[in-house]
């Protein structure tokens, strides 16, 4: 089984008011392991980068202006995609972040055409109800180390929560 693990950074909350990915972290697994290969990009929003967002993640609109566009970049990330399923912590987010990427291409893409998605924050609040769900939380009950961790970053993310993942999940095989 191919899954790959998956998160974003965007310039705001709301892909419907014109907020834009800005970075693309994913770890691919097969049958529960790292093959070792990862997609991790940054990307030009053309659009500034909102306060409260770049106090999570510190990308700044001076350093995103010298990355290249979604559109440049997207048949690469559609390759890396397709076919697997995609783990995602509140997938809702990233998924509609994603699709309004897709949108703009005018090429008829949706996540869910491309791959599965599999969203871990329902399962954390099934197997904890009640509790903070939260990825930084979820480190913590797990033990998973993101002491490292001073913004958020997609590829960054991306990792601890394959490793929350896979200690919610029963580990590796």
């Amino acid at each position: 089984m191919r899954q790959v693990i998956f998160d974003t950074e965007t310039t705001g909350l709301d892909p419907g008011q014109g907020h834009r990915v800005i970075e693309v972290g994913a770890i691919e697994l097969i049958n529960r392991r790292k093959t070792g290969r990862t997609f991790h990009r940054y990307f030009r929003p053309d659009r500034d980068v909102d306060p409260g967002a770049l106090a999570v993640h510190n990308i700044t609109n001076e350093f995103l202006r010298s990355q290249p566009r979604f559109e440049e970049l997207a048949d690469e990330l559609i390759e890396f995609l397709t076919g697997a399923e995609l783990v995602i912590h509140n997938a809702a987010f990233d998924v509609a972040f994603l699709d309004a990427e897709f949108a703009r291409l005018k090429r008829g893409h949706v996540t869910r055409n491309l791959c599965g998605v599999f969203d871990t924050l329902p399962l954390a609040r099934k197997m904890h109800p009640g509790q903070r769900n939260s990825l930084d939380a979820l480190c913590k009950r797990y033990m998973v180390d993101n002491s490292h961790r001073e913004y958020h970053g997609a590829l960054l993310d991306a990792q601890l929560l394959l490793d929350v993942y896979l200690a919610m999940t029963g580990g590796q095989v």
